[in-house]
């Protein structure tokens, strides 16, 4: 064995050297090292509705204990399948083109180990969430990240948005794919409608596959939520991926899904078998269950989630932290130059000690800080008194 260099982690290949523990994990060990409000991990404190609870309870008295096939339970695929019809318009064999998975982001992974080759470039959108990068590289394939324009300093209440110019020019001969985000972690962004077209003209003209994480499609607060693979052209060449997670307040459950063409999902089921094979059996059965309630109860959900974004936003705004919009999602962007620590990175690293506040900094997210070094996402994702108080807390801090 060689001698260990300095900054590498002894025996790790060397397409994952750099990938240390993720941001998430590293507030959330501060947040609670200093008993801190933690607004940084988007994770609810809250539990799924009643009725999912029992839906599992009910699942582990049937006596569901064993491995449930491969590609999930039939009951779930079913349920996957109505739900993408009824909220989306969007048809699919639950035999040949639903496949669960152990939460979205073994169904991310699955889906780029099993159609990357090594080298092929992979499209992301930037700031871009951090699994995606260790996915792709896992891969040994090559990420190719178009930013989101952040909004100008002069208007900061624009929110972002995607060139499709610049989209574009990011397609080379070794693209393989497109890896969307929307609506979008961390910015809280929702893509318009133009913008998908934008993107889906790109994958059709160059024959590539569009990978789409939309596990906040029913946390929309403003707009509407499009599936890219309603777009022309696109039902044929689009792995959709969603879960339970972020919908039913369950993160800890990790039931995810991926619906594809029977082509792409065949190779998303031949590398899925043996990354996880199948998991969570009775908790499969509960969000089959949970995918059939009624709309009020995706409604209900969402306008809690609403009513805390707008808590938070009106929060930090009155304690002078200006605020970028957010439709959608767990999250919400701040400007945090006037906590006097400098850039949002400082900021996040100082707060869970000195303030009790933990959060996240977007610089995280991207690989050249400049323009985002003052923005820090917050988790609204919580209790509104959890909130309350670390607005509290915020506020005392900026006072001072």
């Amino acid at each position: 064995m060689t001698a260990a260099t300095p900054g590498r982690v002894p025996h790790l290949a060397a397409r994952l050297q750099g990938f240390g523990t993720t941001i998430f994990s590293e507030m959330t060990a501060l947040a609670v090292q200093h008993d801190a409000v933690n607004l940084g991990q988007g994770f609810p404190d809250q539990d799924p509705p009643l009725e999912v609870i029992n839906a599992a309870h009910a699942a582990l008295e049937a006596g569901h204990h064993q491995y449930a096939p491969g590609p999930g339970v039939p009951a779930l695929r079913q349920a996957i399948a109505a739900h993408q019809q009824r909220f989306h318009g969007l048809s699919y064999d639950p035999d040949t083109e639903v496949t669960v998975t152990f939460g979205a982001t073994e169904a991310v992974a699955a889906t780029v180990l099993a159609l990357a080759e090594v080298g092929d470039e992979i499209i992301v959108l930037e700031p871009t969430y951090d699994a995606y990068t260790a996915v792709i590289a896992m891969a040994g394939a090559v990420e190719r990240r178009v930013p989101l324009a952040p909004p100008p300093p002069e208007h900061p209440t624009v929110g972002w948005r995607l060139d499709p110019d610049r989209f574009a020019a990011a397609v080379g001969p070794r693209t393989r794919a497109v890896l969307i985000n929307s609506p979008h972690n961390p910015t809280g962004s929702l893509l318009s409608e133009a913008e998908l077209a934008a993107i889906a003209e790109v994958c059709v003209r160059h024959d590539l596959v569009a990978i789409t994480d939309e596990v906040y499609e029913h946390l929309v607060y403003d707009g509407r939520h499009l599936p890219l693979a309603g777009f022309p052209g696109m039902r044929e060449r689009t792995v959709t991926i969603s879960s339970a997670g972020k919908t039913f307040s369950a993160t800890g459950w990790k039931i995810g899904w991926a619906c594809a063409p029977a082509s792409l999902a065949t190779a998303v089921r031949t590398t899925k078998q043996f990354l996880s094979f199948a998991g969570g059996t009775p908790l499969q059965h509960a969000v089959a269950h949970a995918l059939e309630l009624p709309d009020d109860v995706f409604e209900d959900l969402a306008a809690t989630h609403r009513r805390r974004r707008d808590l938070l936003h009106d929060g930090l705004r009155s304690v002078g932290l200006p605020v970028i919009p957010s439709a959608a999602t767990y999250f919400l962007v701040a400007d945090v130059r006037a906590l006097g620590q400098g850039r949002g990175e400082d900021v996040c690293r100082w707060a869970p000690a000195a303030i009790g506040v933990a959060a996240v900094p977007v610089s995280a997210f991207v690989r050249d800080p400049t323009d985002v070094a003052h923005l820090v996402r917050f988790a609204f994702c919580k209790q509104e008194a959890v909130l309350a108080e670390g607005v509290r807390r915020l506020g005392a801090a900026v006072a001072r």
